[in-house]
């Protein structure tokens, strides 16, 4: 559970501004917001989700910052109160509405900052996933950086050992890899991992549409990555019942639960939300594999655009900094707390 995560966490004083009051929008105004969005994804070329611990609440993980969140009551010196356990936790539907989108071909990427592992036991594909605070059924070799996918949550966290090892065959098959294994929670100040963060500063930086669902976005740099999409030309939709932390960045602002919104936007657009039939784990979207096609050449290689992406960050930075959006430290690779007020003006 959340609990159970907030727990394991080193101790950090700076958790944001918690407690907020939520708004709601009336039944009304929440309709024709839905509407404008369903009409802005139909256009868009390219939509990337952000999804925050707000999309798990209705499947009983609690979150953090909300009126009964984890911090909001431990800050009142009160114990949160949970109704599942992460491997009994069932995808909520808007779990289930965004594998939806993505096989309708609208969703083109997913960035979540959760860790209760929804998203992949939805079977959403793991390729167009970036789990940019890690996974509690996720596991890594240290070594060659292999992934294993558990039924139980993996028990330690801070990027600690686990106990096991990497079981993959080298090359000539002469033996295991043999590598530790690692859990791939962060703590507080341990460094976002490049693979994921890279795909998602990448795709924030090609859509044309980013729609945030249950964060208030005050996590450094996570928070952030919907603001590259804007820079770049791209929209912005938030939809969270408290106030964010770029409200002021927003192209449209939406009040509601997000299985709500996420509901009504599925019906408009003429989609069925897939039915959850157990923990089911999708590595590829893609069937065919393209491991052994040669790039052309010219063609910019893994390593050439890691480099590539860690340039830019830094001219997004001094951009960004300028048009008083955010911070330099924005583009950090470690996971900070957001130190300006929520909603700022």
């Amino acid at each position: 559970m959340s609990v159970n995560y907030a727990a394991g966490l080193s101790p950090y004083a700076d958790k944001g501004v918690c407690g907020l009051p939520e708004v709601f929008d009336s039944p009304e105004e929440l309709k024709a917001k839905v509407e404008t969005l369903a009409q802005m994804i139909k256009e868009s070329q390219y939509l990337v989700v952000h999804s925050g611990a707000g999309i798990s609440t209705s499947a009983g993980v609690p979150d953090f910052r909300g009126p009964k969140g984890v911090w909001t009551l431990e800050e009142k010196g009160e114990s949160p109160h949970f109704d599942t356990t992460f491997e009994d936790a069932r995808p909520s539907l808007t779990h289930m509405a965004l594998l939806g989108l993505q096989r309708a071909g609208y969703l083109k990427y997913l960035i979540s900052q959760n860790v209760d592992g929804l998203h992949v036991r939805s079977g959403f594909p793991r390729d167009m996933l970036s789990e940019l605070h890690g996974n509690m059924f996720v596991e890594e070799c240290a070594k060659c950086g292999r992934q294993y996918v558990r039924e139980k949550v993996i028990g330690v966290m801070g990027l600690k050992p686990t106990g096991r090892y990497c079981d993959v065959i080298r090359s000539r098959g002469l033996r295991a890899c043999r590598g530790k294994l690692i859990s791939t929670i962060l703590d507080w100040e341990d460094a976002l991992p490049d693979r994921d963060l890279n795909k998602a500063d990448e795709a924030s930086r090609r859509a044309d549409l980013a729609l945030t669902l249950g964060t208030s976005m005050q996590i450094k740099p996570s928070g952030d990555l919907p603001l590259l999409t804007k820079r770049k030309g791209g929209k912005v939709v938030i939809v969270n019942l408290q106030p964010t932390k770029h409200d002021k960045h927003a192209y449209l602002r939406i009040h509601g639960y997000t299985d709500e919104v996420m509901k009504q936007l599925m019906e408009l657009l003429g989609l069925d939300i897939p039915k959850w039939e157990g923990p089911t784990v999708c590595e590829s979207s893609i069937t065919t594999s393209t491991a052994d096609v040669k790039p052309p050449h010219g063609a910019v290689t893994p390593k050439k655009k890691v480099k590539i992406i860690k340039e830019e960050r830094k001219r997004e930075a001094v951009q960004l900094t300028q048009e008083g959006s955010v911070k330099e430290d924005t583009v950090s690779v470690k996971r900070e707390r957001a130190d300006s007020p929520v909603g700022d003006k």
